[in-house]
């Protein structure tokens, strides 16, 4: 269970760090075309804002990366518990304020992976 919840963390950690990129970097060139509701002459003046979104992505993946990387059990399992409660609270907000859509790709797999890793923990107690 705690393997499953370890490559769903990669799996989180990853996409943020693609919207991380998407954001601070692709925004004018990719969001027209990824964003096709919005005017296109919408994206060059909101870069700016884009940008800082995707640096908060980067932190977020930065996070659960992290807690990939640390040895010791509790302390990872603790560190990943933080960022994905960070992830899917960012999924509730997102999915609130601009789409629905956002509570299925970024805080459904959160709480997945938060509830695997937690049940591994108390497994592991046992």
């Amino acid at each position: 269970m705690r393997r499953l919840a370890l490559v769903l963390i990669f799996v989180i950690a990853a996409l943020h760090l693609y919207i991380a990129w998407f954001e601070m970097f692709a925004w004018v060139t990719r969001g027209p075309k990824v964003f096709t509701s919005l005017p296109a002459d919408l994206f060059e003046p909101t870069k700016v804002l884009a940008a800082n979104q995707g640096l908060y992505n980067a932190f977020l993946a930065a996070g659960l990366i992290w807690s990939l990387l640390i040895k010791d059990k509790t302390w990872a399992t603790n560190v990943a518990t933080c960022f994905l409660i960070f992830v899917a609270t960012a999924g509730m907000f997102g999915a609130y304020t601009a789409s629905p859509k956002i509570l299925l790709v970024q805080t459904v797999p959160a709480a997945v992976a938060l509830i695997l890793l937690l049940q591994s923990r108390r497994r592991e107690r046992r």
